[in-house]
């Protein structure tokens, strides 16, 4: 495998699959089997779900909310993620472990960067929620802080799109999609990657970012090997 320790950042918008709206079993279930596959190739996978299918806390505030309490509500809706995906693991006996970056026991264990790296180093998953545990940041910016703080070989961001294009693919016929790319280039172009903040943290910190697309299944093991089924940002 290319990679021993990696990141993935999982998009909450994904977990709804075809129905549109909550969890869709049969797209968790799908995403646990790809990460168990990667866990019996030796990989040490740790995961950031965001919260989108249940509560986006920026959504939240345009409609009025308090944006800090919005964007609570969103760290809540990542953690209901994070137990939906560590139960799928569960029932294929895959080992894993949830984190939260707010106290939250028992329902998850308090983020600590040497726990989360032990329990990498035992064959178990970790799955970090919260995001940062603070309003105003993203899970993007959680994922980026995260990757950098376990020291991680790469973050995954497992989106529906293939890679990094030069418009909106879903919008743009003519968009044009990169194999590698400048994390510069991307706040330049003011590419939709991630949000800039987290870009910045993983340019300042050499940390590359690998977009593909999670949704089809096996692209995760292809990246893993170094198949080219996304882009590389670095």
């Amino acid at each position: 495998m290319k990679y021993n320790r990696i990141l993935l950042k999982l998009s909450g918008e994904s977990l709804m699959g075809a129905q549109g709206h909550g969890i869709d079993t049969s797209r968790l279930n799908a995403y646990a089997l790809q990460i168990q596959d990667a866990v019996n190739n030796g990989v040490q996978v740790g995961i950031v779900i965001g919260g989108g299918n249940i509560f986006r806390g920026l959504s939240g505030a345009a409609k009025g909310f308090d944006r800090v309490k919005g964007d609570q509500m969103g760290m809540l809706a990542t953690v209901i993620n994070s137990l939906a995906l560590s139960s799928a693991l569960e029932a294929i006996g895959q080992p894993v472990k949830v984190f939260t970056a707010i106290p939250m026991f028992p329902i998850g264990y308090p983020f600590s960067k040497w726990e989360v790296i032990k329990t990498l180093k035992e064959g178990s998953v970790a799955i970090m929620s919260c995001g940062t545990g603070s309003p105003y940041f993203t899970t993007d910016t959680g994922s980026a802080l995260r990757a950098i703080e376990i020291e991680a070989d790469v973050m995954l961001k497992g989106t529906r799109v293939d890679g990094v294009y030069t418009a909106d693919p879903e919008k743009d016929p003519e968009a044009v999609k990169f194999d590698r790319i400048t994390y510069k280039e991307v706040i330049d172009r003011n590419l939709k990657v991630m949000d800039v903040t987290a870009t910045a943290l993983c340019m300042e910190n050499n940390m590359p970012i690998y977009v593909f697309n999670m949704d089809k299944e096996g692209n995760l093991a292809k990246m893993l090997k170094g198949e080219n089924v996304g882009t590389l940002v670095e």
